[in-house]
């Protein structure tokens, strides 16, 4: 809970921020000059890209957390069997043990998207992050492939 309610606050903040960016944008179109006129247009460019990266993580968000739910349901949610050290980080060792596992059993059913939500998982235990979230994406896009029904 603690996660998802930085995660609103920092999404508003940068909301606020887009505002306040875009509209200096505005201003600087409504000048009028050549100049202010490009740099209004520059300035306005940041907070679209931005909106877009916002809005991409979100969806992400929600997609990963409804494939943890469905995968909670049928009781197939990753059991943490990782040892920790004192301070409670997880032992590179143990995730090690656990990717190959995970990376094995993905091997074994590459169309699964249980198996690549599970992998993810994985990655995220051994600190690799670019890959946890590209496993995450394959688990979404199978999953959805595989709600969409097949035309015939």
């Amino acid at each position: 809970m603690r996660a998802k309610i930085t995660y609103f606050i920092t999404a508003a903040v940068l909301v606020f921020y887009f505002v306040l960016v875009g509209s200096r944008g505005v201003l600087l179109i409504k000048h009028g000059t050549p100049l202010t006129v490009t740099f209004g247009l520059a300035v306005l460019v940041l907070p679209l890209i931005g909106i877009w990266f916002l809005w991409k993580n979100t969806r992400f968000v929600t997609d990963a957390n409804r494939l943890a739910a469905l995968l909670e349901a049928e009781g197939g949610l990753p059991v943490d069997e990782l040892r920790r050290n004192e301070a409670g980080r997880v032992d590179r060792d143990s995730a090690d043990e656990v990717f190959a596992r995970r990376k094995a059993e993905t091997e074994d059913a590459p169309g699964d998207w249980r198996c690549w939500f599970r992998l993810a998982v994985a990655y995220q235990d051994a600190r690799d992050t670019p890959r946890a979230r590209k496993a995450m994406q394959r688990a979404i896009a199978l999953h959805k492939a595989a709600a969409v029904p097949a035309a015939a």
